[in-house]
């Protein structure tokens, strides 16, 4: 029965996520904008350097790398910041938590769809494109499946990151500044924005021990590793699924702590 009550609402996402089509249109514009600027800015940054390695990454291996990341970042994005936010703010929550369904779950899965759709129009195209024109920088092998089973992961460490921020709302009943904070801690300590690679040994170090290289890193230096070791595979999603164990307890823990700090404007 839960399940079905979580296809039906991956199903109505999906449905409400292609009536914007023109939402989805201007995203890959700016996307292509985006790499555009990426590529010239990384391109002027190997001519400075003088040399075809840029600890231990090549110009083309970094371009891949930042590609990847910027699609598998579209396929991973999430408003549930905002949509929490607006619904603390409204008294709309109220409503939401009469619902037969954990408010947590339901949030999740009513979000489902926009992952459906953001995976087959954004990040499938994008692999197809550089896997051809790359000939062979992505190894099809195992290491596919061990990428779909890191992604996942993500998905969920960075949903409940994301409900912890949500959360906060509770008790500012204003999200805009801290959820920019949050992007871009995320987008830097994930290796979205700059591969890990190059940051300085001590930081990049500090990085592996915190939840955010979890979510774009980890899942890209899996597909990028043509033979991984299964020790590095074990270490890479052993982490991911401590992460994502921890976050969802703490963010249950805090939703469940918050719901008392709720007032309803006028009511």
């Amino acid at each position: 029965m839960k399940l079905k009550k979580h296809i039906t609402l991956t199903k109505a996402g999906i449905m409400e996520s292609l009536q914007f089509r023109l939402g989805t249109f201007v995203m890959a514009l700016g996307n292509i904008l985006y790499l555009i600027v990426v590529y010239y800015l990384w391109k002027a940054i190997y001519a400075s350097a003088g040399t075809d390695s840029v600890n231990g990454m090549t110009f083309s291996d970094t371009l891949i790398y930042l590609v990847l990341a910027t699609a598998l970042f579209n396929f991973m994005e999430m408003y549930t910041v905002w949509e929490m936010g607006r619904s603390i703010q409204s008294g709309k929550i109220v409503l939401e938590l009469l619902k037969p369904m954990e408010y947590r779950s339901y949030l999740f899965w009513s979000n489902s769809g926009a992952f459906v759709t953001n995976f087959v129009f954004t990040f499938l195209p994008t692999f197809i494109a550089v896997a051809l024109v790359t000939h062979g920088a992505i190894h099809m092998g195992l290491n596919l499946l061990f990428f779909l089973i890191s992604v996942i992961i993500a998905i969920s460490i960075n949903y409940s990151i994301n409900f912890i921020v949500g959360t906060i709302c509770v008790y500012t009943e204003s999200i805009w500044g801290i959820n920019i904070m949050k992007q871009v801690i995320v987008l830097l300590l994930s290796g979205a924005t700059i591969p890990l690679a190059f940051f300085p040994e001590t930081f990049r170090k500090i990085t592996y021990y915190l939840p955010f290289q979890s979510i774009y890193n980890a899942p890209l230096s899996i597909l990028l590793n043509a033979h991984p070791e299964p020790k590095e595979l074990l270490v890479t999603i052993g982490t991911q699924l401590i992460w994502a164990a921890v976050l969802m307890i703490l963010s249950k823990l805090f939703w469940k702590v918050s719901l008392r700090q709720i007032t309803v404007n006028g009511g």
